[in-house]
């Protein structure tokens, strides 16, 4: 008799609680093999193939493409052991290949199904969370269905859209804040009529409802009324798209967000001559060696210029009110792909000449284009290089990446009128700016350090001097 066990959504490690559904790898009445994967899934950090830690044949899948499940949520279920006898699979509308049950989305299987004994053959070296007890029950997330052409609420008389009708069925509130904030106010969402699109209750929304009770002496959303329309404007601004804040771009707004609200940064920057350090790399591309990219140079000599001014490879660890030093430089580097900006992190860049970190950069750069860049790879940076200049601009003010104490921009090379040796001549002129956490160090520090960079960048040989 074979045994039904479920295989639940694993932690993918670095904080992630939840991943959207990309594409199914497996179907229902398919064999699996252990470590085999069977969903290709996208995080807020990586696209992530899961392997199954079980092997036998897939009897449900839950989720379609694109549905969100948090970790812990059932993924699939296996028959494992020895073939189920005909008739034991669960039957009726929704049966799939193989005469098995394909789950409707959101539903788990019975406890019958999904047996409560641990494989013994099962996987022991796949993802975070295989094997070890089971997580307390989360609620899946629940997108609104849209229906017919009526993808957007109908206008009002000032322009604005109305809130949509609340449909049957479960409370349309996406965000766990929202929730939250609700619950923790008293505020039953049941009596609210969302402004989002397929009445989607906003954050907007309960806050709105909120005030609305204060003001009205206690009284709820639906006693208060209708959410008052906004000051109609001399021209009525145009209906506009809304773009979920998830995935790569969601964690890149909550990373900048926590940024802001946490740390005291500021930039100060100089203008560098990169004229001899263009030359030095040319000079070392012409020996016929492994090529060596300027973004490398550019590493190898924040690498130095760490090792004199260490405060700035730091982190500030707030419950303790402690600034911790950090004794290897794990270096992060700014990325614009197709999925958003992400910061691939070089491991121990302090230990690599530039042809190593040339190789390494290539590889990441190549890995974040195509979306196999893993959580390890997007995670655990001391220190981000920045090079803005390839948009083509000069200059700009970075926001530190969190929970680092500085990130270096560079800005694009580029000739212009510079005073050289006494006399005025086109150079390679390059601005260098250094935002950093005015917690960790001083100004002084933090000029001392832009100061050593940019003397590297005008004279590449200062760096034999940390040889």
């Amino acid at each position: 008799m074979a045994q039904v066990l479920e295989f639940k959504l694993p932690d993918l490690g670095e904080g992630l609680t939840e991943a959207e559904i990309v594409r199914w790898l497996v179907e229902v009445g398919e064999p699996v093999a252990v470590d085999q994967p069977v969903v290709e899934v996208e995080t807020a950090k990586a696209m992530v193939e899961v392997p199954c830690p079980y092997a036998g044949v897939v009897t449900a899948r839950f989720g379609e493409e694109g549905t969100e499940l948090p970790v812990g949520a059932p993924l699939i279920t296996v028959a494992v052991g020895e073939p189920a006898p005909e008739g034991t699979a669960a039957t009726g509308p929704d049966t799939g290949a193989a005469g098995t049950r394909q789950a409707p989305e959101g539903e788990r299987a019975p406890e019958t199904e999904r047996g409560q004994a641990a494989p013994a053959e099962g996987s022991g070296n796949v993802l975070v969370g295989y094997g070890t007890s089971e997580a307390p029950a989360r609620r899946r997330r629940v997108r609104p269905e849209r229906t017919g052409p009526a993808a957007r609420p109908p206008a009002r008389a000032d322009g604005h859209p109305a809130p949509a009708e609340q449909p049957d069925g479960p409370v349309p509130v996406i965000s766990p804040l929202v929730r939250r904030l609700a619950r923790q106010n008293d505020l039953d969402l049941r009596e609210m009529t969302g402004s989002g699109p397929d009445g989607l209750i906003l954050r907007a929304d309960v806050e709105y409802a909120l005030r609305a009770a204060a003001a009205q002496g206690g009284r709820t959303a639906a006693e208060a009324g209708p959410r008052p329309a906004a000051p109609v404007a001399a021209t009525p601004p145009a209906e506009g798209t809304r773009i979920p804040l998830k995935g790569v771009r969601g964690a890149v707004a909550d990373k900048l967000s926590r940024s802001r609200r946490e740390i005291p940064d500021a930039t100060c920057w100089v203008d560098a001559d990169a004229t001899e350090l263009m030359r030095a790399r040319t000079a070392m591309n012409a020996t016929g060696g492994p090529k060596v990219s300027l973004i490398a140079l550019l590493a190898r000599i924040c690498t130095a210029a760490l090792a004199r001014f260490p405060e700035l490879n730091s982190t500030v660890d707030t419950q303790a009110r402690e600034v911790v030093r950090l004794d290897r430089v794990h270096l992060g580097f700014a990325a614009q792909t197709d999925r958003g900006l992400v910061v691939p992190v070089i491991r121990d860049a302090h230990t690599r000449d530039a042809e190593g970190l040339t190789a390494e950069f290539a590889r990441l750069t190549e890995a974040g284009r195509a979306g196999r860049l893993t959580p390890g790879e997007l995670s655990g940076g001391t220190f981000t290089l920045n090079n803005y200049g390839v948009f083509g601009v000069d200059g700009s003010t970075p926001i530190v990446n969190h929970p680092e104490a500085a990130m270096l921009g560079v800005g694009r090379i580029v000739p212009k009128p510079w005073v050289h040796e006494g006399e005025l001549a086109v150079r390679q002129v390059v601005q260098l700016s250094l935002t950093f956490d005015h917690r960790v160090c001083d100004g002084g520090t933090a000029g001392g350090f832009l100061r050593y960079v940019a003397d590297c960048v005008e004279q590449p040989a200062v760096l034999l001097r940390t040889l």
